[in-house]
């Protein structure tokens, strides 16, 4: 039986594979013109709309840098602001169908990723999908 891996390897195992991704990411989002703080914007707004002060307190930006690449996104049409529907004040910011597709190919084109996940069994990948689950609670 092979010896139990300690935290500090397993930090450093998550740092490699947190790293090794991002790089993928930041190399997949700069093929599609964007910068890595667009492509991340693009991400978060996957989820769910998000006001500008969320965004920039989930990216940990200055807001008057979220604005500045909220101006960039929205000119290529890849999100778009609309009204709060809680408070008129507040300014949230949406992904279009282009925003979408813009996300979706980034993934797609994330070549280390994607060979690194094709390797796992579908057991695998389920055992990997609920350890970090556990680990990174939603």
């Amino acid at each position: 039986m092979p010896p139990i891996p300690s935290k500090a390897q397993l930090m450093e195992l998550l740092a490699h594979s947190v790293s090794t991704h991002y790089a993928d990411f930041a190399a997949s989002a700069a093929d599609m013109g964007l910068t890595s703080s667009q492509a991340k914007t693009l991400t978060v707004l996957r989820r769910a709309p998000a006001s500008m002060r969320s965004l920039a307190t989930t990216l940990a930006c200055d807001a008057s840098n979220m604005t500045g690449i909220i101006d960039r996104l929205e000119k290529r049409d890849l999100v778009r602001r609309e009204v709060s529907t809680t408070d008129r004040r507040v300014k949230n910011v949406a992904l279009t169908e282009t925003g979408e597709k813009a996300i979706d190919t980034i993934r797609e084109r994330m070549e280390r990723t994607q060979t690194g996940l094709d390797n796992l069994s579908d057991e695998e990948r389920t055992e990997l999908f609920r350890l970090l689950t556990v680990v990174f609670p939603r």
